[in-house]
């Protein structure tokens, strides 16, 4: 494996255990993967990591997403609810994302 490959691949796996801190700690580490995230996705384009890359976005962004309309809707009684399906399906795209990543497959076929 290339040495630059290898340093990007050891940055997704750090990727995703900020995301998976996240989810422990609520807190700033998501901030500081995003932020990673998109100073670092050009250097990843065109690499199997890319898909992680992209994957690792579409979870922060949609997890925020549901978030807010969970919090928006406490107080008619549904966004508990959605505040605990949301965080069930943040734990299942970090764990598939890092299997798939130790597994060294990109997320997505066409990648």
């Amino acid at each position: 494996m290339p040495e630059d490959l290898k340093k990007l691949r050891d940055l997704t796996q750090i990727i995703y255990f900020l995301y998976a801190a996240y989810i422990l700690f609520a807190g700033v580490t998501a901030i500081v993967a995003i932020i990673i995230n998109y100073i670092k996705r050009d250097e990843v384009a065109g690499t199997w990591l890319e898909s992680h890359f992209r994957w690792q976005i579409r979870t922060f962004w949609f997890a925020i997403l549901w978030c807010v309309i969970g919090w928006l809707t406490i107080i008619v009684g549904v966004g508990f609810f959605i505040l605990g399906v949301t965080a069930i399906w943040a734990i299942y795209r970090i764990v598939k994302g890092m299997l798939n990543f130790y597994d060294n497959k990109p997320m997505y076929q066409d990648a």
